[in-house]
């Protein structure tokens, strides 16, 4: 009878044929089968027509305050000249804002002279203080445009410097010396001597606020520098009709009306009147819209600090 091996033999020798049939790197496999990774693919090209993916964020509305800035700014760095002048002129309606007082600041280092005139009388409207030693930088400009808006800034702020031009204009020297302003054509011109108060918007003119293209636009016969020296002075009226015969002025078809209506109600300071403003920032006269987004400026600034001082309510 033939011998026949037992049964754990049989099962010894079968486990050490499999264990050296077993490759000699562990494989580990995952305990759930979906956590596999699936092989990755790369994404297909957008077609080339598809329009661009725009954030969320962009699509939001902007705050009028956005748009406003948004306005000055673009003005300000704009390549026309009357464009610049007329946006750096609106800053001066900003007071205590340090981003308007920038904005001048840099534009009275501009190429040109009617630009650098905006930008010291701005200043000087503004009360920028800050700004003392570029003023009086610019009292030395040999441009007399510049030097005298310089002159009058400089008084705004208290700064008896500024007197020094006012007494060169009318001596031909400064008190400390020999001036360079008595060497410019203007002075030895009247006519053009006489223009320079006109030029400069220094408050020889009703709409002072409104600067020389305003004065070179005026024809014979028209009424609009009294209806704006009428906007200005009604700046300081308290009475609610003025707000609203000023609002409606803003609807005027002449520029000058408007721009002189909307400076009028920054003056006034009434918040109440934003909605209206809002209107005009896309004007197609730059003087307005940039006058429009000083004003809306201005308005939204005293809005926050008389919300700001509100007592709490109980």
């Amino acid at each position: 009878m033939p011998f026949l091996p037992r049964p754990s033999f049989v099962l010894l020798a079968c486990v050490l044929v499999f264990w050296q049939q077993l490759p000699s790197s562990p494989v580990t496999t995952p305990s759930n089968p979906q956590e596999q990774e699936a092989p990755q693919k790369t994404p297909p090209s957008p077609p080339a027509n598809a329009p661009k993916q725009v954030p969320t964020a962009s699509t939001e509305p902007r705050t009028l305050k956005e748009q406003a800035w948004e306005v000055l700014q673009t003005g300000a760095t704009a390549d026309k000249t009357s464009d610049r002048a007329a946006a750096i002129q609106a800053t001066g309606l900003i007071p205590s804002d340090p981003r308007a007082r920038k904005i001048a600041e840099i534009a009275i280092q501009d190429d040109a002279p009617e630009v650098r005139s905006a930008a010291a009388a701005a200043l000087g409207e503004m009360h920028a203080r800050r700004s003392i030693p570029k003023l009086k930088a610019a009292t030395e400009d040999k441009d007399p445009s510049v030097a005298l808006a310089a002159a009058h800034a400089l008084l705004l702020l208290n700064d008896d410097s500024g007197y020094d031009v006012y007494y060169e204009v009318l001596t031909g020297d400064r008190k400390t010396g020999k001036g360079a302003l008595s060497q410019a054509a203007e002075f030895k011109d009247p006519k053009k001597l006489a223009g320079l108060g006109f030029h400069q918007a220094l408050g020889f003119i009703p709409f002072a606020g409104l600067g020389w293209r305003a004065f070179k636009v005026v024809k014979k016969d028209d009424s609009s520098p009294a209806r704006a020296g009428a906007a200005t002075v009604l700046a300081k009226d308290r009475d609610p009709k003025t707000t609203e015969a000023l609002v409606n002025a803003v609807g005027d078809k002449n520029w000058i009306i408007r721009a002189a209506a909307l400076e009028a109600l920054a003056r006034r300071g009434n918040p109440s009147v934003l909605g209206t403003v809002e209107l005009y920032l896309s004007d197609e006269e730059g003087d307005v819209k940039y006058t429009a987004a000083a004003t809306a400026l201005r308005l939204i600034a005293i809005k926050q600090s008389r919300t700001m001082a509100k007592p709490p309510k109980n």
